[in-house]
């Protein structure tokens, strides 16, 4: 027989393998296989096993015993910081949009996000604006009567007889903790009361300002009537947005300790503004 045909029928040749009773002699077990045959089933199992580690590797927890891989509590701890990530820069955006947005009302320009709409059936251009007699008198007499006034700059208006015959709403009722001091320029009062109660608007009105401050935390502001203004500071969480209509008692806010300065616990850091300048809210409301 040649050579190469004797190394091809190599690969045919059969083998047994058998388990035998050492005792009785008996065959208990056997298996008849050629070399392809066993190099196939090799092949086979090593494939099974390899893909069965990789299962139990992918579809169960054994996988967090592999060095570097992160553990259930690293994953949560990330995706958590991802979302206040999230959060943060939209707050930053927030923020940078009031600022500019402030920046150009003072200016004289025109907010991002406001639309004018016009009659395009009018000439606006050919308006003109001319001052009436009537309107000059009325110029020259305030003038007049307000160039000796007192009452003008630094001083206080709490001597406005209007404010006396309104009713304030306690924001919250506890203790006071921190005054109204102009020296200190401490604008409102600081009321201590339990954590997380609700925030109540003083007067009926409507919310000016919804946002946060890296001073005074969470802030709302709130536009009453009589050129009055309530500002609330230092909350967990506001209730209300800006543009809201509120009554006087309706819960606006939740008492915090947000912001990184001017807070040494839970309170609420309570101003009221008129006309500009502000009041002593205690001799107004009954904390």
């Amino acid at each position: 027989m040649p050579k190469d045909e004797k190394k091809k029928s190599n690969w045919r040749d059969k083998y047994r393998f058998s388990i035998i009773n050492d005792h009785t002699l008996e065959e208990v077990w056997k298996i008849i296989l050629t070399r392809y045959n066993a190099f196939l089933l090799v092949t086979f199992i090593l494939l099974f096993l390899v893909w069965g580690t990789s299962t139990l590797i992918s579809f169960t927890n054994l996988r967090e015993f592999i060095p570097g891989y992160p553990d259930v509590t690293m994953r949560r701890n990330i995706l958590m910081s991802a979302i206040r990530l999230d959060s943060l820069d939209r707050e930053l955006k927030l923020r940078d949009k009031y600022f500019d947005n402030l920046n150009k009302i003072i200016t004289g320009g025109q907010p991002v996000g406001m639309k004018l709409l016009q009659d395009s059936t009018k000439n606006y251009k050919a308006i003109s604006f001319n001052t009436s007699p009537k309107d000059s008198i009325l110029r020259a007499r305030v003038e007049n009567e307000e160039r000796y006034n007192l009452t003008l700059g630094t001083s206080s208006p709490e001597t406005v007889s209007g404010l006396a015959t309104l009713h304030f709403f306690p924001p919250v009722k506890g203790i006071v903790s921190g005054r109204y001091d102009l020296r200190t320029k401490h604008f409102g009062t600081d009321i201590v009361t339990k954590p997380r109660a609700l925030v109540s608007a003083v007067l009926d009105g409507t919310v000016i300002f919804t946002g946060w401050t890296m001073e005074t935390g969470f802030v709302i502001e709130v536009q009453h009537q009589n050129n009055i203004v309530s500002v609330y500071k230092h909350n967990a969480g506001l209730l209300k947005e800006t543009g809201d209509l509120v009554r006087a008692g309706d819960a606006i806010s939740i008492v915090g300790d947000s912001g990184e300065m001017y807070t040494s616990g839970p309170h609420l850091h309570f101003e009221v503004w008129y006309k500009g300048s502000p009041l002593d809210p205690e001799k107004h409301i009954i904390f």
